[in-house]
């Protein structure tokens, strides 16, 4: 699992649903499902229940909700939160929860308001947080708000989701509630949000979490702007720097510049290298005198 500020993005999801009074979780897997259970194990080293739906065949997002939300065994009036695997945030889980509750929706969506919405599909709302729309993306979008991936989603709406069929939320449930008539809402936050859809951005967000650790309770402490994990060797001529994060056992050689940048476990970094803004694949050798900017670098 891709590391984010030292841990993994789940991890991060983790602690954030913990720290808002949650108890239980399922992650629904299917993708290297394998590497889940024995890294997260039942939970009890966070502090939180995990158990584990594991999908044969990918079911979309509708389809991994209701296959996940079986192994709860939820009654009818209850809720969940369902998070997206590649999304970090810093919004009040508490917050959106009360008002889910003081107005007894189906389901409340997390919105972000961006600059630009066009790549993403926008989500207008009205002055009561009732969701109206739910638009492709477009050359002129109508509002900034867009999905931010997480949502509460109500017992009675999971029920609505054929099991063990490939659904979308996006494209087919949502939608549908829409013209049912269901109470949809929008939850407004403008803290911190980041969709890791790219390389480029994962390596934006360990940059963040470094530089504002406050924003997951996951992240380790940094020292001076970067955070070095255990083992890691570092030639005093050699500047880390920028929120970088250097992964276990990692050397580092003379006169080296490293700057927002994540470096994988038991790299070999020569001489007079300068890295900036780029990810090393873990075990990675990285020659003297090598430059490297933007760059993905290793497999």
């Amino acid at each position: 699992m891709l590391k984010v500020a030292g841990r993994s993005v789940t991890e991060h999801q983790i602690v954030k649903a913990r720290e808002a009074g949650v108890k239980e979780i399922v992650l629904a897997t299917s993708y290297l499902a394998e590497v889940f259970e024995p890294h997260f194990g039942d939970g009890s080293a966070f502090g939180i229940s995990i158990t584990y739906a594991v999908e044969r065949e990918p079911l979309g997002t509708g389809g991994a909700i209701a296959n996940a939300a079986a192994a709860l065994q939820l009654e009818i009036d209850e809720s969940i939160f369902i998070f997206n695997g590649d999304v970090l945030s810093g919004h009040d889980l508490n917050s959106q929860a009360n008002l889910h509750v003081s107005k007894n929706a189906d389901v409340t969506l997390h919105l972000v308001e961006v600059e630009d919405a066009r790549a993403y599909g926008c989500v207008p709302i009205d002055e009561e947080q009732r969701v109206q729309d739910f638009l492709e993306k477009m050359d002129n979008p109508v509002a900034k708000t867009i999905n931010a991936g997480c949502y509460i989603f109500s017992q009675r709406t999971i029920a609505t989701i054929p099991r063990d069929t490939v659904i979308s939320v996006e494209r087919q449930t949502f939608p549908s509630l829409l013209s049912s008539g269901a109470t949809v809402l929008g939850y407004q936050d403008s803290r911190y949000w980041i969709d890791m859809g790219t390389p480029q951005s994962m390596i934006q967000a360990s940059r963040d979490l470094i530089l504002q650790p406050e924003i997951s309770r996951a992240t380790p402490s940094p020292q001076d702007a970067s955070l070095l994990a255990q083992g890691v060797v570092v030639d005093p001529s050699s500047i880390v720097d920028g929120g970088s994060y250097i992964d276990a056992d990692t050397v580092i050689g003379a006169r080296c510049r490293i700057s927002g940048s994540i470096i994988g476990e038991k790299s070999e970094i020569g001489s007079d290298v300068t890295i900036i803004d780029s990810y090393i694949a873990p075990r990675s050798r990285v020659k003297s005198g090598s430059h490297l900017k933007g760059e993905i670098f290793g497999f």
